[in-house]
């Protein structure tokens, strides 16, 4: 499967910004689907993930409550809506999809397929 990020952009502080990543080439509703970014200098770090069916989501502690992870399978298109959000969590954000699991996780390695990232960056 193709993942094509988009969506992202220049914010200031407590702005919002929706990202999508669009799939193509596979079974959509057969993945779960994550969200990773990583800040300069920094490792990649998982932001969010969503079961197969959508129905399970998980986040990390630094963006829980601000976004919100979603999927439409009609449109094989996953989402990130960020809200109230930081200067530091400005990064390259890459979507992934995961064919094993059944439920959302966070751990990269179980991603078999990687979207060529878009750049947040969030000014102070």
């Amino acid at each position: 499967v193709q993942l094509q990020a988009s969506g992202g952009g220049l914010v200031q502080t407590g702005g919002s910004l929706r990202l999508s990543c669009a799939a193509s080439g596979g079974t959509f509703g057969r993945y779960g689907l994550g969200w990773f970014r990583q800040a300069p200098g920094k490792e990649r770090e998982s932001v969010a993930a969503i079961a197969r069916s959508g129905g399970r989501t998980w986040y990390s502690d630094s963006v829980k409550g601000r976004f919100t992870i979603s999927r439409d399978n009609a449109k094989n298109t996953v989402y990130l809506q960020m809200n109230s959000l930081k200067p530091e969590d400005t990064a390259i954000y890459y979507c992934a999809a995961d064919p094993t699991r059944l439920g959302p996780t966070p751990y990269d390695y179980v991603y078999s397929y990687w979207g060529q990232g878009t750049l947040v960056t969030v000014s102070s």
